[in-house]
């Protein structure tokens, strides 16, 4: 059965969780961006609002990570009509919270309800990874966990690569986003080259921890894991505000560990109960607040549903 207009959602993601530097990406609750997708007669693809953005995203339909991805889909199934797309920015950009992977994936999720639904949710991925292609290179740490919801091992791009891993139930994430923007490009530039092999040896460690913290349901050791990282957060710590202040200021308030939530500059504190995630935020929204800078502070949990279809019509 396929639909004249369709409507979908895509949630927040944070990648690398610390040490898992473009191979882990979780999902988050509550946060995310809506498109609004319909065929059109013509064969361009029109991006007819945007909102949320503050103006800054492209309108470009070749420039646009849901377009583009749009377009890859169109292309793979032979569909000559072109699209109007709506999209509604409920994540700032830049922020560390998958903003561009949230675009990509909710159009192309969209689009597919609107032909009927020919491919699974996994299925997608190729089509929403041309999009995230614009912003980050293909890698999907961000636009799996998007896509499937949960926490995601991504050792690739094909579908054989991407693993679910356990979330354990008492997984609280309080969140705090500096008015800072880190564009992923200049927070990939500043990263190493190499490292050393002891280093290699001391991350790929870390990581491993890290997916049998899980697996144990274990957060004590999943934050000692996750804070483990001696590459990626002492590279980009120079583009993270008050790192140090905030982890500390988590930390009192009884959060296990505080990691830069993908590029940054969001800094995310795992918790163990929603209270002790509600004090996190405020405690690191404090930190910035004392600074006199801008700030949104927040507490949710892990997404397992992932990317859905609002209605169609």
């Amino acid at each position: 059965m396929s639909f004249s207009r369709a409507e979908a959602f895509a949630p927040a993601t944070v990648a690398n969780l610390g040490v898992g530097f473009d191979i882990l990406g979780l999902a988050l609750q509550g946060l995310g961006d809506r498109a609004i997708v319909e065929f059109r007669d013509e064969p361009e693809i029109v991006i007819a609002d945007i909102q949320g953005d503050g103006g800054q995203l492209p309108r470009e339909p070749e420039q646009n990570v849901a377009s583009v991805s749009a377009r890859a889909f169109l292309d793979h199934i032979g569909e000559k009509r072109g699209l109007k797309i709506e999209l509604i920015k409920g994540l700032p950009l830049s922020s560390g919270l998958g903003s561009s992977a949230a675009s990509a994936v909710v159009a192309v999720l969209a689009l597919n309800k609107l032909v009927g639904e020919p491919f699974t949710r996994e299925e997608l991925l190729p089509f929403c990874l041309e999009g995230e292609a614009l912003v980050s290179g293909y890698h999907a740490d961000n636009v799996a966990p998007c896509l499937l919801g949960g926490i995601v091992l991504v050792a690739g791009i094909t579908l054989d690569a991407i693993q679910p891993l356990p979330v354990p139930a008492n997984m609280h994430i309080a969140l705090v986003t500096p008015d800072f923007p880190v564009p992923t490009n200049e927070a990939r530039a500043i990263l190493p080259g190499q490292v050393p092999l002891a280093s290699m040896i001391h991350q790929t460690g870390r990581v491993a921890q890290l997916v049998d913290a899980l697996h144990r349901g274990d957060l004590e050791a999943l934050g000692a894991a996750m804070e483990g990282d001696a590459v990626i957060e002492p590279a980009r710590a120079c583009l993270t505000p008050s790192l140090d202040e905030v982890r500390s200021a988590a930390k009192q308030a009884g959060a296990i560990a505080v990691f830069i939530g993908g590029a940054g500059p969001t800094l995310c504190a795992v918790c163990n109960s929603a209270e002790i995630a509600r004090r996190a935020a405020a405690a690191m929204e404090c930190v910035y607040s004392e600074a006199k800078m801008d700030c949104v502070a927040q507490y949710t949990q892990v997404d397992r549903r992932g990317a859905m279809v609002l209605r169609a019509e």
